[in-house]
């Protein structure tokens, strides 16, 4: 048996969620605060999650440790 293992990052863990098909689900940024400015359209395409990229899907991979 490995004596170290690799520790998942708990942050990463909270924010994203592994899809069935194994793609990343993550919120969407900028819509914490400063919200009067913006418009209500924007705001209603901010609520929806979406598909992180390939670029970033194996690093996110590793730190969720999957």
């Amino acid at each position: 048996m490995a004596k170290n293992k690799m520790k998942s990052h708990r942050g990463a863990c909270k924010r994203m969620k592994l899809t069935g098909s194994g793609k990343i689900r993550r919120h969407k940024a900028y819509k914490s605060h400063i919200l009067t400015k913006k418009t209500p359209k924007r705001k209603r395409g901010l609520r929806k999650s979406t598909i992180l990229t390939g670029a970033d899907h194996k690093r996110i991979l590793r730190a969720m440790a999957k």
